[in-house]
């Protein structure tokens, strides 16, 4: 006769030490786990719930400026350092982690439109309405703090002047190199005090510029007459242009795929493009109730923050045609400026209120060191968060937001517009020709001409 036991060796669950877990047995059968997606579910439900309980996405604010904040650029070598520039021509280097002004750039005598970092982290140009680029040397990070205290103020290296206002600066990616826009693009080199070329393709002022990340040669540039072009350095001369209906505040490169770029339009859309193909965006970002002033890609080029004359900072999905998060606080002002930080865990914004505001690239992160049960535990609410999200009461705690009542209310009269036109234009189909209207698509009907 065979009698089936139960045998199990007492090392499996004997415990090593004291502070060990009590080990678990558990048995993965389907046939006697019959109820094992309605708990996942409801697992995915409280996980959704958890991370709107645990959304706390503001860190903090650095103030120091006393006029609006223009420009921000991020120094490729210093994970926490930041530079900003503000209305009144004051260039100041931050320290993230202290949220206090490291070092000063005095020297301007007008609003400061743009700076930029060389690769190497050593030199930062700046540019403004005064018709002068500066040129400066940036501290080290290793430098002592007595130090830094001691001295806040910096002497440029170099001061060029030149004929008209900039608008913007970009520094060339592992050159000395860096373009200037205005009335025109500039290209200019470290140690010569005028450009090295510079290029015009019948467009007002060019309001932001941009290099590639993965071709150092070719550069993005937007302009006030609703133009964006490229241009490519090595031949001289523009390489393509395009006009769309409204204007680009500003461009952005995906450094993960550089043909690529993302366009932060006056309409309150941002149209993400590719720079083979120009004649209509691949997507169209959608969710901003006023202008685009600002973008800025993550290192990963999955997602870019957008700044908005809303007061409102959002972050998209590199693919996604709305914002999967909204950031806004009572005394925030009008957003001119972005960034994300290097290591892609924060995001950085500039306003019209003087202050630099720290947020969290995402809004129920817990900040410190987890310990591995910890992380295990957030992992499995991601997944099984990410399992059900289709389903609708996942869905709408994952979707909803706080707005703003003036963002709200302008929202729906944005929708309200949206579909009274689409109604228009179907009457009018209905009552015309056979094929006499032709639709277009948003991404095509936005593009006025390509050159």
């Amino acid at each position: 006769m065979k009698v089936n036991v139960i045998s199990r060796s007492t090392d499996e669950y004997t415990k090593e030490r004291s502070q060990d877990l009590q080990r678990v047995f558990r048995n993965f059968d389907p046939n006697i786990r019959t109820q094992e997606k309605a708990v996942e579910y409801v697992r995915a439900c409280n996980a959704a719930k958890l991370e709107k309980i645990f959304a706390r996405p503001f860190v903090g604010a650095m103030d120091g400026h006393i006029d609006s904040i223009s420009c921000m650029a991020k120094n490729p070598n210093h994970l926490t350092k930041i530079f900003s520039g503000s209305m009144d021509g004051d260039i100041r280097l931050w320290d993230i982690a202290s949220r206090r002004t490291v070092r000063q750039f005095p020297g301007h005598q007008g609003a400061v439109q743009g700076l930029a970092v060389s690769t190497g982290g050593r030199v930062l140009v700046s540019c403004g309405t005064d018709s002068t680029v500066r040129l400066w040397g940036v501290p080290v990070s290793t430098l002592l703090e007595e130090d830094v205290s001691s001295d806040k103020s910096a002497v440029p290296l170099e001061t060029y002047v030149w004929k008209n206002a900039f608008r913007a600066v970009d520094h060339q990616w592992n050159f000395d190199r860096f373009a200037t826009g205005g009335a025109g693009v500039d290209i200019w080199k470290h140690n010569r005090s005028a450009p090295e070329q510079s290029f015009e393709w019948g467009t007002d002022t060019v309001v932001s510029i941009k290099f590639n990340p993965g071709q150092p040669d070719i550069l993005a540039t937007s302009a006030s007459d609703r133009s964006i072009a490229i241009y490519d350095l090595r031949m001289g001369k523009p390489a393509a242009k395009f006009i769309m209906r409204t204007r680009t505040n500003s461009i952005s490169w995906n450094p993960m795929e550089p043909i690529n770029f993302t366009a932060a339009n006056e309409d309150s859309n941002c149209y993400s493009f590719d720079s083979r193909k120009l004649n209509e965006a691949k997507c169209v970002h959608k969710d901003h109730v006023s202008a685009v002033m600002d973008i800025d890609y993550s290192p990963t080029g999955r997602e870019f923050v957008t700044g908005s004359y809303d007061r409102t900072v959002r972050i998209f999905q590199y693919n996604g045609g709305h914002s999967r998060e909204i950031y806004h606080t009572k005394r925030m002002q009008r957003v001119f400026c972005v960034k994300f930080s290097c290591d892609a865990s924060y995001v950085i914004s500039g306003s019209d209120d003087t202050n630099l505001r720290l947020w969290k690239a995402k809004a129920s992160e817990q900040l410190g060191v987890l310990l591995p049960r910890e992380q295990k535990k957030h992992e499995y609410n991601e997944a099984v968060k990410n399992r059900y999200k289709h389903l609708p009461e996942v869905k709408r705690i994952v979707r909803h937001r706080h707005l703003p009542k003036p963002v709200y209310k302008a929202a729906a009269t944005l929708r309200e517009m949206t579909e009274s036109r689409r109604k228009k234009h179907e009457k009018r189909k209905a009552h015309s020709a056979p094929g006499s209207i032709i639709e277009e698509p948003l991404r095509k009907r936005k593009i006025i001409k390509v050159e």
